[in-house]
Formats: C-alpha cells, sequence, structure tokens
C-alpha cells in the first residue's frame, strides 16, 4: 500500500527537522521544498543516509519546484522571513503574505485534496492567508500553536514540580505568545489542579515565561529561533490526523460561533483526525478566560483585515 505523502515547505531549522521527525517514523514519504538551490536536496539526502543507522526507508525527496509535491496528504508550511532589525510588522506581513500565498497556490494546483498545516508566522494571520487562497474548507486549514505553547507550560511546570512531564496536561488557547490564553482549570498534575501544587505568584511566573518562550530562546540562540519543540508539536498533529488518532490538541482554526467568536481563525481545542480539524470543542470558560480569548481574537482580526487588503 503506497504511503501518504507528507510535502514540507521550507527547509530550515523547523522544516528541516519536521522531515527528519517524520522520516523516522517510518510510515510517510515526505517531499522537502526550499528556494534555496542545493538545500532541501542536501537535506534530504542526509536524512536518506541515517536510514540504515535509525532503521527508516522512508523516501525523502528535496526540491526546488513543486512537481514533487503532487498527491500529498498533508503539506506543512514553515517558509517565510524572520522579523529583521528595522523592519516594521507591516513589512513583515506584507512579506510573509505574498510567500505563504505563492506556496499555497503552488501545492493545492497539485495536491486539491491535502490538509495544510502552517507554521510561518504571524501564525492566526497566515492560517487566514492560506483559507482565502486555498478556497479550502476549515476543516482543512490549520495552524501549529497551541500544542507548542501547551509543551511549553507542561514543560516549565514539570521542572518547578520536580515530575515528569507525562504527569502534566494543560490547555492553551488563544494567539500564539502574547496573547495566549492558559486555561489553569483543566491544567492538572496527575489529575490534581495546578492551584493545588503552586502558590498564584510561582504560576503566573510560568505563565509568563510561556508567554515569552520562543523570545527567550532567539534571545539564547542570538540567531535564529525554536524549532525541536515546533517541530515536534507539527508532528504531533500530523500523526493525529493520519492516523485518525481523534485526538483533542489546541489548534488554530476558524471559528464559526464557538466560544462566542465569529469568522476568526485562533487557538482553540480541535479534534483532529483523517478529515483534519473534524470538530471544535467547547470546554466551559470561567468569564475572565472568555473574555482574555476575546481579546486574543480582536488582535487577530485586526491583523486578518491587514492582510486582506494585500491579497
Amino acid at each position: 500500500m503506497a504511503r501518504p505523502k507528507i510535502t514540507v515547505v521550507g527547509a530550515g531549522n523547523v522544516g528541516g527537522t519536521v522531515a527528519q521527525r517524520l522520516a523516522e517514523k517510518n510510515c510517510y514519504d515526505v517531499v522537502l521544498v526550499d528556494i534555496v538551490e542545493g538545500l532541501p536536496q542536501g537535506k534530504a539526502l542526509d536524512l536518506t543516509q541515517a536510514g540504515p543507522i535509525v532503521g527508516y526507508d522512508t523516501r525523502v525527496v528535496g526540491t526546488n519546484g513543486y512537481q514533487e509535491t503532487a498527491g500529498s496528504a498533508i503539506v506543512v508550511i514553515t517558509s517565510g522571513v524572520p522579523r529583521r532589525p528595522g523592519m516594521s510588522r507591516d513589512e513583515l506581513l506584507a512579506a510573509n503574505t505574498q510567500i505563504v500565498r505563492g506556496v499555497v497556490q503552488e501545492t493545492v494546483a497539485r495536491s486539491p485534496d491535502a490538509i495544510l498545516l502552517v507554521v510561518s508566522n504571524p501564525l492566526d494571520a497566515m492560517v487566514h492567508v492560506a483559507r482565502r487562497v486555498s478556497g479550502f474548507p476549515k476543516a482543512r486549514v490549520l495552524g501549529m500553536a497551541g500544542v507548542l505553547d501547551s509543551a511549553r507550560f507542561r514543560a516549565f511546570i514539570a521542572a518547578e514540580l520536580g515530575v515528569s512531564a507525562s504527569e502534566v496536561r494543560a490547555l492553551v488557547l488563544g494567539g500564539h505568545g502574547d496573547s495566549m490564553v492558559p486555561v489553569l482549570r483543566y491544567t492538572t498534575v496527575a489529575g490534581r489542579p495546578i492551584s493545588d501544587r503552586l502558590p498564584k505568584e510561582r504560576l503566573e511566573a510560568l505563565i509568563r515565561r510561556t508567554r515569552d518562550g520562543g523570545a527567550e530562546i532567539v534571545n539564547l540562540l542570538k540567531a535564529g529561533s525554536a524549532f525541536y519543540a515546533p517541530s515536534a508539536s507539527v508532528v504531533e498533529m500530523v500523526e493525529a490526523i493520519l492516523k485518525d488518532q481523534k485526538q483533542v490538541l489546541p489548534c488554530a482554526a476558524l471559528c464559526e460561533g464557538e466560544y462566542g467568536l465569529l469568522d476568526v481563525i485562533v487557538g482553540v481545542p480541535v479534534r483532529l483526525g483523517r478529515g483534519g480539524a473534524e470538530a471544535i470543542i467547547e470546554y466551559e470558560l470561567s468569564a475572565d478566560e472568555r473574555a482574555a480569548l476575546a481579546t486574543s481574537a480582536a488582535a487577530v482580526k485586526e491583523l486578518c483585515a491587514a492582510v486582506d487588503r494585500l491579497l
């Protein structure tokens, strides 16, 4: 039986590591695309040569074009430019809007039944671009952010308490980074509410650190940004979809009335299966949590309005 094909657009640190993690699953074909000549080809060859040692037979193809992507089940979009010194937010938004638009046009023309999984920043706005340009139903256009924010929060809680991260459950909604909304009533350690384990001030400090999680890594690396945890987050979503796991994960998805939000893409709990975003799951939120989620959604709407003027 043919293996599902996954295209990863962007062969930088995030895209390259996504391709590596997918190759090591040994159940997909992987196509790595980048505009830089030799970069995706070199990484694909290196990954292929690792196969005999690690124990996989994954076919990994690197290309500067899109012909090899035809028939992809999932397209992971990591491409875009980082914000450079002196670059305004509007300039970054304009540059990445054009990049993501071009990628979506090329990939959906060859894979009209694919599910698009967007990682490019600013994330919620780039999911909006992908949805507008592709014309796909909302179930097949998603963004990765909440899985990453939730993982960071879980890691910090586990380190603070000296417990296994596998015992920590956390749910982070809303936009990525500054406007994220941690839902504390659903944050538990070995089934016990986090409020039973940590005083309020320590918990607030961990929330701040999670909000600044990406910036903390950027400041330490000096050049570049996080890629190990983002790539792991992408692959968790890919596996939930292609293995039809029905797993509920926080993803950037289009809300059409859920949580009181209308026609806006924001991080919410989504049941992932073979159809993509098969349902948005509505948890009970406090008034403060609903207000924070609405504020986050309003910020996304502003960005999307700016994107609409560029498309």
